[in-house]
């Protein structure tokens, strides 16, 4: 039981810090962190978006998403769409600047993807993302029963 506890923990761990250190390694070139990554990738994939679809599209909170949206709108990567709305119901856009760095992000993340899932088949890769949403789920209900 131990050292299925330690291979589940240690290799989601391992998975979290690749993925943050692949989002750092390509945003250094934009002065940019991975906290940025999932907001300027959600924006461009969907042609804009609030800030609370993003919260809710890059599972994170309020307070992160709104300090990421400072930061991306002070440096010119994106612009509200409407200056009277509130800022979190207020549809956001990439700039050109946004738009080529969201491109980017795109094609890396593809090829990431492509990548790791070189060696699986369609329904080897279907059912690990079955069984990690199942997982999950779980996870959450179970940190929701100690709350």
């Amino acid at each position: 039981m131990q050292e299925r506890f330690e291979t589940f923990t240690v290799l989601i761990n391992r998975i979290s810090r690749n993925i943050r250190r692949i989002k750092n390694q390509e945003m250094a070139d934009y002065n940019l962190r991975s906290a940025h990554v999932s907001c300027l990738y959600y924006l461009f994939t969907n042609k804009g978006a609030t800030a609370t679809d993003l919260c809710e599209r890059c599972e994170e909170d309020k307070a992160t998403v709104s300090r990421a949206l400072d930061h991306l709108e002070n440096n010119g990567f994106l612009v509200s769409k409407s200056k009277t709305a509130k800022r979190y119901k207020c549809p956001l856009l990439l700039t050109e600047k946004g738009q080529e760095a969201g491109k980017k992000i795109a094609d890396k993340i593809n090829g990431v993807l492509d990548t790791v899932s070189a060696d699986l088949t369609e329904e080897e890769r279907l059912a690990f993302y079955r069984s990690l949403s199942i997982i999950s789920d779980r996870l959450e209900s179970v940190s929701k029963i100690k709350e």
